[in-house]
C-alpha cells in the first residue's frame, strides 16, 4: 500500500509517529504538508512523549476526522456515528498489536517520558517496533477509506 510505504519512509526520515501517518495522507485530506506537520507534531510518543495513545492512532483519527467528521457535531447521531468509526479504527489496530497505548506497545524496551526525543540511530531502528505501528495504522486507514467512500 502506497500510504504505508510513505509513512514508514517519513518515520525513517525522523518524523514522529503521528506526523508520519498524518503527512502520508495529505494527498487524501488535501492538507498542506507543512501545516500537517505542525498540526500533528504534538502527538508523537503517545502525545508529547507521555506514552499515552500511540501517535500512529492519533494521526489515523485526525485523518478520519478530516474525511468523515461533520465539523460541528451538533447532531448527536452523527457524533455517535463518527465516534463509532474511531473506535472501529482503534479496534483494528488493537487486533494486530494488543493495545493502542504507547507505553504498552513499547513494554520491555527502555523508554522514558522525558520531553527529549531519542536520537534516531541505526540501533534505535533495530530495536524500536514503531515502524510496524506506522505501517499498521496506514494499512488500517487505507482499508477503511477504500471500504467507506466519502459521501
Amino acid at each position: 500500500m502506497e500510504h504505508a510505504e510513505k509513512a514508514a519512509s517519513l518515520f525513517a526520515q525522523g518524523l514522529n509517529c503521528a506526523q508520519s501517518i498524518f503527512v502520508a495522507f495529505s494527498d487524501v485530506t488535501g492538507m498542506d504538508e507543512k501545516l500537517a506537520l505542525k498540526l500533528s507534531s504534538s502527538f508523537g510518543g503517545g502525545m508529547g512523549r507521555m506514552r499515552e495513545v500511540c501517535g500512529t492512532c492519533s494521526g489515523m483519527f485526525m485523518v478520519a476526522g478530516i474525511l468523515y467528521g461533520e465539523g460541528t457535531e451538533k447532531d448527536d447521531a452523527k457524533k455517535a456515528q463518527h465516534y463509532k468509526r474511531i473506535q472501529q479504527l482503534a479496534e483494528q489496530f488493537r487486533e494486530q498489536h494488543g493495545t493502542i497505548i504507547c507505553r504498552e506497545l513499547l513494554k520491555g524496551l527502555k523508554v522514558t517520558s522525558t520531553p527529549v526525543p531519542e536520537k534516531r540511530t541505526q540501533e534505535y531502528y533495530k530495536v524500536r517496533p514503531c515502524v510496524r505501528f506506522v505501517r499498521t495504522a496506514a494499512e488500517v486507514l487505507d482499508r477503511y477509506i477504500a471500504e467507506n467512500p466519502q459521501e
